[in-house]
């Protein structure tokens, strides 16, 4: 499986994320397809990360489907022959889309980022620290990093295409959906999240805290979309080394960021792009990460089908 820093399909590209290409197909589907690429504090690194496409795209496929019944969802397939039965154009393009690519019902999408935070850590933890609120709200004295909140919090942020998402009061979402949609985005974001931490904490994962995204489908009813409790949308720690008053470490692009720092710290890096080359140690442990991340959740390797006969590469790490 080839790593992929940008796509090229022959459908209509009408976005283009730091890490997703996303297509029209036709008015009532999309096709969300992710790249290997990486970002790291706010820069898109040079260098792709193997497998990350498909760790994203198929985590949230499995998550997509153990929600079956629980909230209604945009995934229509991840399989690429499936796909490839749906949309026929795709059909000399099966090594593209192989593992990276999922199906999807059209949304028009609520212009909020659906956060629900289970433990304080990130930038919620330093506003707590600076001030005793998240987002401006007062949370209880007395917290310490990465503690357990006795409820999740829900704290929404405006989505940006570049640079960090801003948080803001659930009173702000209110006035840009209206009350009853903010009211129905918080109840699904967290039946999801509290779904989502049973299954994870089960399988040696706590999800200190996610991000959703929801969209109004053509019949009207509000779903679940984009990306689902993956590495990138979610922090991830391993339940067995949890200990509170201090950082965890991450299943995602820790020892890319660990390096960027190292590279700041001593005067080769600005932070600003151009990002500095990446050693392959730094790209291979990355991608480790994130297929560590994918067993943790599912429970399984990650397995990729190649080739029309079916054979299967199995993509083991230690």
């Amino acid at each position: 499986m080839n790593a992929m820093l940008a796509s090229d399909l022959p459908l209509p590209r009408i976005g283009r994320g730091k890490v997703r290409d996303i297509y029209a197909v036709g008015h009532d589907r999309v096709l969300l397809l992710t790249t290997d690429r990486i970002s790291a504090f706010d820069v898109v690194m040079a260098e792709t990360i193997p497998m990350k496409g498909a760790v994203l795209t198929q985590i949230s496929a499995w998550w997509f489907r153990q929600l079956e019944g629980v909230v209604p969802h945009h995934m229509i397939s991840a399989d690429a022959d499936e796909i490839i039965r749906k949309v026929p154009a795709l059909k000399d393009h099966r090594a593209d889309i192989l593992g990276r690519a999922m199906l999807c019902k059209r949304t028009t999408v609520f212009p909020v980022e659906c956060v629900i935070r289970g433990y304080i850590s990130g930038s919620a933890w330093k506003e707590y620290a600076a001030s005793g609120t998240l987002a401006g709200e007062q949370l209880k004295p007395g917290l310490v990093e990465s503690e357990k909140l006795d409820v999740p919090i829900f704290s929404p942020a405006t989505k940006a295409e570049t640079g960090h998402d801003e948080n803001i009061t659930v009173a702000r979402v209110r006035e840009i959906v209206g009350d009853n949609v903010a009211e129905k985005l918080e109840s699904m974001a967290r039946t999801v999240y509290n779904f989502g931490e049973r299954i994870a904490r089960h399988h040696g994962i706590i999800i200190a805290d996610t991000k959703f995204e929801f969209g109004r489908a053509a019949d009207d009813r509000i779903i679940l979309i984009d990306e689902v409790m993956t590495p990138d949308s979610s922090r991830f720690w391993a339940a067995d080394v949890y200990k509170p008053g201090r950082p965890q470490p991450s299943f995602d692009k820790q020892p890319l960021r660990d390096y960027l720092d190292a590279e700041r710290k001593a005067g080769r890096w600005n932070g600003d792009a151009p990002p500095p080359p990446l050693p392959d140690s730094v790209v291979e442990a990355t991608s480790q990460r994130y297929l560590e991340a994918y067993r943790r959740v599912t429970g399984d390797e990650l397995q990729v089908l190649t080739g029309y006969m079916g054979d299967r590469i199995d993509r083991r790490h230690g």
